[in-house]
């Protein structure tokens, strides 16, 4: 039995490195996948992908920032699949720079894609989890979620604030039997980094004592543990998976 067998999951930030990653291993343990990204053309590839290896997808665009395009995103996997098991919160920018040296705009950008997706998506499945009682939702924080770090204030509260809204969600749909976790990724594999120069990468592998960065797959599975029964008595955590960067 595939540990995701007969489950419907949607996944934010669905179309490149982590996103990709989470969604294709779902399709392996039999999740029906509706995969969402403001890049249409990337989704509608992996789902393809998906579908050809003889899994289940669904590609959707959707601006987690936008209401109306969360809502039709909920609508498009509950009228496909009749129920929303599972919810990624995977969607995530960067932002660089002080408080002083970041401008408004580039400020409310970084909280509205990396904080307000979390709520706008979490806000519009809930209510379907709650009358299919009970499902799993896990949001991608990061080690910026429990460490500062210097020129990153808009990246590091806004991770710090998905751990505190994981907290706030898990007390208050536990007893409609919705668990509520966060994965915090140490540096990973993604497109996210594709501008550094290799100093820059060096630099970053040797600030986890393991030597190097996370491939996608291995925060991927730590993902699938959190969403699927396994860890039917955890709620409200926060998961470090970061190579030991938080242990020094």
């Amino acid at each position: 039995m595939r540990r995701l067998e007969g489950k419907t999951a949607v996944v934010t930030g669905a179309g490149r490195g982590l996103g990709a990653a989470v969604s294709r291993l779902f399709a392996r343990e039999g999740a029906a996948v509706v995969l969402a990204d403001v890049n249409l053309a990337d989704v509608r590839d992996l789902a393809e992908e998906i579908t050809a290896a003889g899994g289940a997808a669904a590609a959707v665009r959707a601006d987690v920032t936008s209401e109306p395009e969360v809502e039709s995103m909920v609508n498009i996997a509950v009228d496909r699949y009749g129920r929303v098991d599972i919810l990624v919160n995977n969607a995530g920018i960067a932002g660089n720079g002080s408080v002083v040296e970041l401008t408004e705009a580039g400020w409310d950008r970084v909280m509205a894609v990396n904080l307000k997706g979390v709520y706008l998506c979490s806000r519009n499945v809930i209510p379907h989890m709650t009358r299919a009682g009970g499902g799993s939702i896990v949001c991608v924080s990061s080690i910026a979620g429990v460490v500062g770090q210097k020129g990153q204030a808009a990246y590091h509260a806004s991770k710090h604030g998905v751990i505190g809204l994981v907290r706030c969600m898990a007390l208050d749909h536990a007893e409609a039997g919705i668990r509520v976790n966060a994965v915090c990724p140490g540096a990973v594999d993604t497109p996210l980094l594709a501008g550094l120069t290799e100093p820059q990468m060096d630099a970053l592998r040797a600030m986890h004592p393991m030597g190097r960065i996370a491939r996608p797959e291995e925060v991927a599975r730590a993902v699938l543990y959190l969403a699927g029964g396994e860890s039917s008595f955890v709620t409200g955590s926060a998961f470090l998976i970061d190579g030991g960067y938080t242990a020094m």
